[in-house]
């Protein structure tokens, strides 16, 4: 029992670093402005390689307190920007994860990475068409005319990156944890691994049927 509450604390421990260098790397490499409102953060890149190691349930989590603390730090977009900041990483993060944790492989890591990629883009692509239009105080055919030249390849750019800076760091980061001694050599069991991709996989279908239900709802007139 005392073993199994220090491997948890070390976990926390890890996971609270991982956080502080998630929000020291926006700080530092942030990329501010594009088009007005798109920015470039490399957060992802730190939150998704604790979301390799810890499972996509504590990676989504990492996520949500670095967008927090970067609400109320370096952004200036408010509530929305939250939101739309943390869509963005914690289906990025979340999905790549949860890929990941089935078989901990290179080529599952580069699949992940992939669909983490595209699953962001969509999500971005439809919560901008939602949220841009009350944000700027531009009509929505406005914003169907950036998807090609700027929000779609802004996007595409971004999770592309990340996720070569994901596959360039992840194996030094990680070894360099396990001599610390701050995660064990041993991955987590297979029932712990089922429950947090329940978890992950419910999280992710209530996101979309939110964001197709207020899709709906603008085409329908009432939003």
């Amino acid at each position: 029992m005392q073993n199994k509450s220090s491997e948890n604390l070390k976990s926390l421990l890890c996971m609270a670093m991982l956080a502080a260098m998630a929000i020291a790397a926006d700080l530092l490499l942030r990329i501010p402005g594009i088009g007005g409102f798109l920015t470039y953060e490399p957060k992802d890149v730190i939150i998704t390689i604790g979301g390799f190691i810890f499972g996509a349930v504590p990676g989504i989590i990492i996520s949500l307190i670095v967008c927090v603390i970067e609400m109320v730090t370096v952004s200036n977009t408010g509530f929305i920007g939250l939101l739309m900041n943390f869509l963005a990483s914690a289906t990025f993060v979340g999905v790549s994860a949860l890929i990941y944790s089935r078989k901990k492989t290179l080529s599952r890591a580069i699949i992940g990475l992939v669909a983490g990629s595209l699953s962001m883009v969509a999500i971005m692509l439809l919560w901008n068409y939602i949220v841009t239009p009350i944000y700027m105080g531009v009509p929505r055919e406005a914003v169907l005319e950036m998807f090609v030249p700027l929000l779609i390849p802004f996007n595409l750019l971004k999770a592309g990156l990340n996720s070569a800076l994901v596959l360039v760091l992840y194996k030094a980061v990680v070894t360099a944890l396990r001599k610390s001694h701050l995660i064990p050599n041993r991955e987590n069991n297979d029932g712990e691994r089922k429950k947090t991709n329940t978890i992950v996989l419910i999280s992710i279908s209530a996101v979309l049927a939110v964001t197709l239900v207020l899709v709906l709802l603008i085409f329908a007139g009432m939003i």
